[in-house]
């Protein structure tokens, strides 16, 4: 027996060591139907680079409207597209609106061009012609042949470097340029500034300041070459610029080492070999081009490219290797495609020395946490942030401190909305922090002051100038007269209102829970009983007359119809229930929105969804209607619910470049797609349950921060058998549909029986 113990001790270590290479299954390729919204290029999980390729780089603006191409090009990355203009650091991934693109970067031979040229014409600029037979993207890595003048371009990155290795032919007219002008939704007078500092023959240093989603972002770099420049120089298109100073007395045009203007570009020119390597390094930071300096030779102090991108692949495989499954080839290249995609937002943002800029543009030291940037929260609070809550703990943790430093730093007192790079972009509706924060504190992962947690949700829902608060809080909904998403809002803040409450019930604030669990009910104020959908309701009480369910236009929704929305409910789905006239109606009317048509005028109306995005009526490429599919166990049929996410599952992710059903939203599709496959699903962030469904999986185990497993079974799992017959925790049977995240946490085994056929 002492023997035996000995031998199981020595093998523990063996299997904890163990790590399979499941980085191979991940396609950075895949990205959405109708647009390219997510990007192929290099980071690293939560990174603040995101190196990838351009392939245009549309204006925002054209005749001084807005440009309805520029959406395809929210990543900067389009497949469709046949040239490259260059390799970017800074991207969103999956977003239906954009911004960033900062530092293009792009390796040219012959004679010099600095304008890009155009994608009819590749040659007539420095943009190059390129075919996927020659693209390879893996998590980590990118590397692609630019045809036109025969370079080969790779991409790796640190945290906060990124990595480039260009090799040439033989000439004496090899060129990098750096493209300070070019950006994502980019316009005329985004480029607030930009400077830019030559130190020596092989390292510059500058920033770049923009006026976009983010009003007052600014991008410090550095950039040092692996080989010395024979000679640089620059081109100012800034035009409009009235005041020039005295500069004009030098020529800044070559070899000048400081430059400043709100439209540069430069370039690097070199005499290289046949099949010669130029690596280029290149850090960013919030704060300082110090900083930024040294955030490179922290991560990456070396020339060695393989090195960095084996450990850009072991910084993935370490990520990836916390859930391992067993299921069909194809359905792990989804899975793990989709934990790739989870794992890239929100974005770290601090430098190496626990420095970053704050909402009120001060310099702060994160102290005793990470900080974060990129949350879009009307989202990713749904599916993301719960599933971190399982899997990434200590970094949702570090979110939600992120969270709270926005609120410290904010001049508004509120809790981020959607933040990128010390600002608030305000985009879509809700003020789901609330959401986060009480998910994360109910289930025990935030180790913050949960009291200031509270006060900082109960004063962000109070701002009475946001967004038709005001309204909301005196009336019980937003007056459709004063809001275009009177609708959207209401049900959104109800469900906030809700966290809140539990949040007050947890840290024992009777009065606060309360009020807040009358506040959740506003829902009702919306919910026509005539119609039996949300409907519109005008400042006199009365409902607006003109009103269309299937329309996504002026019906007082954000991204959706009533249709979507008239579910959406999730605190409360029992009482959702009874208003729509009990169990058998409410199970009717989730049926007729997953087998209704939609007519060809509704996608007239939508920007980001096609036909094939769509099951029915039921929208999965737009986040209000995820937890939807789960609500038939609320309405005493969970084989549907099993039947139907089994469905989603096939229909809306695919192993294609256009297999996403909509965006993927910094990760809210592929968290959607990670629970479903495992078996269950948050349909209230804030409740420590989880709704069952229909795992995918043959089988799971997922490796707990606690040093526990979590495993999950599926005996006679085939694609036919959707149905489970009956599910067993810990060998004892589960009879209410849900789990608890204690549950989970604890370790322990989910067995869930399928088979062809509905239970009784």
């Amino acid at each position: 027996m002492k023997r035996k113990l000995i031998c199981s001790l020595l093998f523990i270590p063996f299997i904890a060591a163990a790590q399979q290479d499941l980085a191979k299954y991940v396609k950075p390729i895949i990205g959405t139907q109708k647009m390219g919204h997510t990007y192929p290029g290099a980071t690293l999980p939560f990174g603040s680079v995101q190196l990838s390729p351009e392939t245009d780089t549309l204006s925002y603006e054209q005749n001084g409207k807005y440009n309805g191409d520029v959406y395809k090009y929210c990543a900067g990355y389009k497949y469709e597209d046949r040239t490259i203009v260059g390799f970017s650091h800074t991207h969103f991934s999956g977003t239906g609106h954009s911004d960033l693109g900062d530092f293009l970067v792009m390796p040219t031979q012959g004679k010099l061009q600095m304008n890009p040229g155009t994608a009819a014409d590749p040659k007539s600029g420095y943009r190059s012609a390129f075919s996927h037979q020659n693209e390879t993207a893996e998590a980590g890595y990118y590397k692609v042949k630019l045809d036109d003048d025969q370079i080969t371009a790779e991409l790796t990155a640190s945290k906060r470097v990124g990595m480039h290795q260009y090799t040439f032919k033989k000439s004496d007219e090899s060129h990098v340029i750096l493209d300070l002008m070019s950006g994502i939704y980019n316009y005329p007078d985004k480029n607030v500034w930009t400077y830019v500092r030559v130190v020596n023959d092989s390292l510059i240093t500058g920033y770049r300041q923009t006026n976009g989603w983010a009003r007052t972002r600014t991008v410090y770099f550095a950039m040092s070459f692996s080989k010395a420049f024979k000679s640089y120089g620059s081109k100012n298109y800034d035009r409009k610029q009235a005041y020039r100073g005295f500069w004009g007395k030098f020529d800044q045009t070559k070899n000048f080492p400081e430059l400043a203007g709100k439209q540069l570009r430069m370039y690097f020119d070199f005499n290289t070999a046949e099949q010669e390597k130029i690596k280029i390094k290149l850090a960013i930071s919030p704060v300082s081009q110090e900083n930024a300096l040294e955030n490179m030779q922290a991560e990456i102090p070396g020339w060695d490219f393989e090195q960095v991108r084996k450990q850009a692949r072991g910084e993935w495989n370490k990520e990836l290797n916390k859930i391992t499954v067993n299921t069909d080839e194809d359905d792990k290249v989804n899975f793990y495609t989709a934990m790739y995609h989870a794992f890239i937002n929100p974005t770290t943002y601090n430098d190496v020395n626990g420095e970053y800029k704050g909402l009120d543009q001060g310099v702060h030291k994160a102290s005793g946490f990470t900080n974060y940037t990129t949350f879009s929260l009307w989202d990713t609070y749904r599916a993301l942030h719960p599933f971190f809550n399982l899997i990434q703990p200590s970094r949702n943790n570090d979110m939600v401190k992120s969270m709270m430093a926005h609120y410290d730093q904010s001049s508004l007192k509120m809790l981020p909305v959607w933040s990128n790079s010390a600002n608030d972009n305000w985009c879509m509706s809700g003020y789901h922090s609330v959401s986060v924060i009480t998910d994360a504190i109910i289930k025990g992962v935030y180790n913050g002051d949960a009291e200031a947690a509270l006060q900082a949700c109960i004063v962000t829902s109070n701002h009475r100038d946001y967004d038709g608060i005001g309204y909301y809080i005196d009336k019980g909904y937003i007056p459709a007269e004063k809001s275009g998403t009177s609708i959207s809002n209401t049900l959104e803040y109800a469900y906030d209102d809700w966290c809140i409450a539990q949040l007050a019930k947890k840290l024992n604030k009777q009065d606060v829970y309360q009020e807040y669990m009358k506040r959740s009910g506003n829902w009702v104020n919306n919910f026509d009983p005539a119609i039996g959908f949300m409907r519109a309701k005008m400042a006199d009480g009365k409902f607006q007359q003109k009103f269309d369910i299937m329309s996504t236009q002026g019906q007082g929704f954000i991204e959706g119809n009533s249709w979507n929305y008239s579910f959406f409910v999730p605190q409360d789905p029992n009482s959702l229930i009874e208003h729509m006239g009990g169990k058998k109606k409410f199970a009717s009317k989730l049926d007729t929105l997953f087998t209704m048509h939609l007519p060809d005028e509704f996608f007239a109306e939508t920007e980001d969804i096609t036909r094939e995005g769509i099951i029915g009526g039921y929208v999965h490429g737009n986040e209000p209607a995820h937890h939807v599919a789960y609500l038939y166990n609320w309405a005493g049929q969970p084989s549907k619910t099993q039947s139907r996410v089994r469905m989603i599952l096939k229909m809306q992710y695919k192993d294609t470049p256009d297999g996403l059903g909509g965006n993927d939203d910094c990760g809210q599709m592929s968290a959607w797609y990670i629970f479903s496959s495992l078996g269950f699903y948050p349909v209230a962030p804030g409740s420590d349950e989880y709704s069952l469904g229909s795992p995918a999986v043959k089988s799971a185990v997922v490796k707990l921060e606690n040093g526990k497993t979590f495993t999950v079974e599926a005996i006679n799992q085939s694609d036919k058998n959707v149905y489970v017959q009956k599910v067993l925790l810990n060998g004892t049977p589960v009879t209410n549909q849900t789990i608890k995240h204690a549950d989970i946490i604890a370790g322990g085994k989910l067995t869930f029986y399928m088979s062809s056929k509905a239970s009784k």
